[in-house]
């Protein structure tokens, strides 16, 4: 191992990483140079060499999916291009650095650079403004009163210190020239004269609208959902309140889908009791299925009450105390947590977020993202879905922000989700909805398993725990244009999913 330094500027070091002839193409592996890891590749009989872990939650990627030049990461699907390090597919913000690569007399050498950092990026639609040269003025406006924040962490982790999920620090936006305006709210937008109306009646021009208000959580309609102690998960502030009023207390989480469950999951070892209230046979029986939704009523310290419904929370001196069902059941409570689903913002009069292609909407240069879009999706022939998922939505902003600078491009991203069930993570992708039959591979009972989401005789989504990564494999070859067919899945040799 050789150092060396550049006019004081730079310090470079040099590593003896591997023979030649250690890899095949369509190879990867992990390499120390110094003290510090990297991620090898070989693809068409050259060698690149990039960081370790993905940008998004730190990943190590040699656990990921290699096809052609673009590494998936196995956790969450963010993808990089192995040879310049560039984000592909999200989520994630910042790119991969990427390290020199020498071969000589037969062996592989890495040069780093002590000082590289991960590539500064923005938030998705202003970042790739900025990347593709555009010098203009940037504005986000949003009702939160943090800058953008990692938001499927709330449910999660609802303790975390609002520092820990910022997506970006201040001093980034100043950096690169982006204003952020918190706690304010579009209240109308003026086509005619290009410009919005904001909630304290002032006016903004703009050249390129982005739309991307996101949804709320539906609120409770039954009697006593105004009741002191009744919970909406929306902000950070609000999934503080519930960490903080949940503690030795008796929590009623009503909605059995992903919000609820995790917020669940996340109370069972800190308050008193945890019941959840669905209206289904089991939680996530229409997306993921019966058995993963069985599995999942294994989480200790939670009690179901499902096939069920609330009729009414009942409370004394103006707070909760007891939540009604419709079977007759009560269940004593000190904190109600709704997650009955969402609520999309209202649309802006005249504008339609239903799109035809490129994130365009109908009115000239104003485009749509996020939980509000519905898009033409491409694994499912350009059938225009909505999916509110975090990485979708990175995917429609850096799509949006291309088109905005005349660059026409379409959005081909396969859908990718995460959640926690008992402790582990489960992986998603494709889109499952209309699905008619589910084949499994491994042992949901074990919590060790692969499931295939069957519709008229192929795979439209995969879902797995304890299985990486052939999820992360399954999007890859959706992202190829590849039809898994029934029978492909339902056959004993799935050496396939290892290629």
């Amino acid at each position: 191992m050789k150092q060396c330094e550049d006019s004081g500027q730079e310090e470079e070091v040099t590593g003896l990483v591997c023979q030649e002839s250690d890899l095949k193409d369509g190879e990867m592996k992990e390499v120390s140079v110094g003290d510090q890891k990297v991620l090898l590749v070989r693809t068409q009989g050259q060698y690149s060499a990039v960081g370790n872990k993905c940008s998004h939650y730190n990943a190590p990627l040699i656990k990921g999916v290699l096809v052609g030049d673009r590494v998936r990461c196995p956790f969450h699907g963010a993808c990089f291009n192995v040879k310049t390090g560039d984000i592909e597919d999200y989520p994630g913000l910042d790119s991969l650095p990427r390290h020199k690569v020498k071969v000589e007399d037969g062996k592989v050498y890495v040069v780093i650079n002590k000082k590289v950092r991960d590539r500064p990026a923005s938030l998705v639609c202003a970042e790739t403004l900025r990347q593709n040269s555009f010098q203009g003025r940037i504005i986000i406006v949003t009702k939160d009163a943090v800058p953008p924040f990692d938001k499927p962490k709330l449910s999660k982790a609802l303790n975390l210190d609002s520092s820990s999920i910022l997506l970006r620090p201040s001093d980034f936006y100043q950096q690169h020239g982006i204003e952020v305006w918190t706690e304010k709210e579009v209240v109308a937008v003026n086509p005619a004269d290009r410009c919005v109306k904001m909630s304290d009646g002032s006016l903004q021009h703009y050249n390129q609208l982005l739309i991307s208000t996101g949804c709320r959580a539906r609120p409770l309609s039954c009697p006593g959902s105004n009741l002191n102690g009744v919970k909406l998960l929306q902000s950070h502030k609000d999934a503080n309140d519930i960490h903080n009023s949940c503690i030795g207390q008796r929590a009623v989480v009503i909605g059995a889908s992903f919000i609820g469950m995790e917020v669940a999951a996340y109370l069972s070892n800190k308050a008193a009791s945890v019941a959840v209230v669905g209206t289904s046979r089991y939680p996530f029986e229409r997306s993921l299925g019966l058995e993963i939704g069985k599995m999942s009523m294994q989480e200790q310290n939670v009690k179901f009450y499902m096939n069920n419904e609330v009729t009414e929370i009942k409370g004394e001196d103006g707070k909760v105390k007891e939540v009604l069902l419709k079977n007759g059941t009560v269940l004593q409570a000190d904190v109600v947590i709704a997650g009955i689903g969402n609520l999309t913002f209202p649309l802006f009069k005249n504008i339609c977020t239903v799109l035809l292609q490129f994130m365009k909407t109908n009115v000239t240069d104003v485009f749509s993202a996020g939980d509000i879009t519905s898009f033409p999706l491409t694994i499912r022939g350009d059938q225009r879905v909505n999916v509110g998922h975090w990485q979708m939505s990175h995917a429609q902003g850096r799509v949006a922000a291309l088109n905005m600078m005349n660059k026409p491009t379409k959005l081909e991203s396969v859908p990718f989700f995460w959640t926690m069930l008992l402790g582990k993570s489960i992986r998603y992708t494709g889109y499952g909805e209309g699905y008619t039959e589910i084949i499994f591979k491994g042992k949901v009972e074990e919590k060790k398993f692969l499931a295939f989401y069957i519709k008229e005789e192929v795979v439209v989504a995969a879902a797995s725990m304890m299985f990486d990564p052939a999820v992360a494999r399954i999007a890859e070859l959706m992202a190829a244009g590849q039809i898994l067919t029934k029978a492909q899945v339902q056959a004993e040799d799935l050496s396939w999913l290892q290629m």
